[in-house]
C-alpha cells in the first residue's frame, strides 16, 4: 500500500458567500463530495451547478475555481456542506492512474463513505497531526469505496436510479437488525409503494429478497466459521427466531442449517 500524504481534509459547511480559486493549478489531487446546498465549479473548462451527490476529482495542475454564493446574496445563505481532502503521494498517483477519471460524477448517498471521511477528518486533527500508516489505510479505504461508488453510478442520471441506489445501500448496512420496508422508503423519502416498485424494477427481485438473500449469505459463512449456535445465528443476522431461519435456509439451499452444518464440518 504505497504512502498518502493528506495535507487538508474536513467537512466544510458555508455560512456566507465563499470562493476558491486556483488560477495557476492546484498543487495537490482534491476530492470533494457535496453534501448540502449548491455550488458551482470548473468542469471540463466550465462553470457548472455542483448539487449533493455530486463528487470532484482534481489532479494537481488542474484549473480549480469553486463558488458558492453571490458576494450580492443576503447572508447567512442557504445552507451548503461538502466534504474535501487535498492529499499527494505515490498511494494517490497509483490510485488516479489506474482508471480514467471524470471530473464530475453523480454517485448515490453512502452513510459508509461519510463515515470513513468522518474517521480520517478525526485522525488528521489529533495534535500530532495522526498516524501516517493509519491515515494512509483510511484514504486507501476511502478512495476504494468511492471507485465502487463511481462503478455503480447509473449510466442514465435519473432520480429513481439514486433512489434504488440509496435503498441498497441502506439495506446492506441494516439487513442485520429489525428491518420494515416502511424505513428503507422513508429513507429514499419515497411512500412504500413508489420504493418497492422501484428497487423491484431496478435490481430484478424485492427489497424482502434482497434482504433475506444478504442474511443468509451472512448466515452461511457464520456457519461456516464460527462457533454460534443455529439459534444465534439467526438472531445475529437479522433472521430473528430459528424456525423462520430453518424454513428459508431450506426453501433457498434445500437443505436444513443443521444438515448443512454438519456437512460443512466433515
Amino acid at each position: 500500500m504505497n504512502d498518502i500524504h493528506v495535507h487538508l481534509t474536513a467537512y466544510s459547511q458555508h455560512k456566507e458567500p465563499f470562493h476558491h480559486l486556483f488560477a495557476n493549478g492546484i498543487d495537490t489531487y482534491l476530492i470533494r463530495l457535496q453534501s448540502e446546498g449548491i455550488s458551482q465549479a470548473l468542469v471540463d473548462g466550465a462553470l457548472t451547478d455542483v448539487r449533493p451527490g455530486d463528487l470532484l476529482l482534481y489532479k494537481p495542475g488542474d484549473m480549480y475555481d469553486l463558488r458558492i454564493g453571490s458576494p450580492h446574496e443576503p447572508t447567512p445563505i442557504k445552507p451548503n456542506g461538502d466534504y474535501y481532502v487535498m492529499s499527494t503521494g505515490p498511494g494517490m498517483k497509483e490510485w488516479w492512474n489506474s482508471k480514467e477519471r471524470q471530473t464530475r460524477t453523480k454517485i448515490a448517498e453512502d452513510s459508509r463513505i461519510k463515515s470513513i471521511w468522518h474517521h480520517l477528518i478525526a485522525e488528521k486533527n489529533r495534535l500530532d497531526g495522526g498516524s501516517p500508516a493509519l491515515v494512509t489505510s483510511l484514504v486507501w479505504s476511502l478512495l476504494q469505496l468511492l471507485d465502487r461508488a463511481i462503478e455503480e453510478a447509473p449510466v442514465v442520471q435519473s432520480a429513481a436510479a439514486y433512489h434504488a441506489l440509496r435503498m441498497r445501500h441502506y439495506i446492506e448496512e441494516h439487513a442485520a437488525h429489525e428491518l420494515h420496508l416502511k424505513d428503507v422508503a422513508q429513507h429514499s423519502g419515497l411512500s412504500v409503494s413508489r420504493a418497492v416498485h422501484l428497487f423491484k424494477a431496478h435490481f430484478g427481485m424485492s427489497i424482502i429478497g434482497y434482504t433475506q438473500k444478504l442474511r443468509l449469505t451472512r448466515a452461511v459463512k457464520l456457519m461456516d466459521h464460527s462457533p454460534l449456535s443455529l439459534e444465534q445465528i439467526a438472531a445475529e443476522t437479522g433472521l430473528g427466531s430459528y424456525a423462520y431461519f430453518h424454513r428459508i435456509f431450506r426453501a433457498q439451499y434445500g437443505i436444513s442449517p443443521g444438515a448443512y452444518r454438519k456437512q460443512s464440518r466433515e
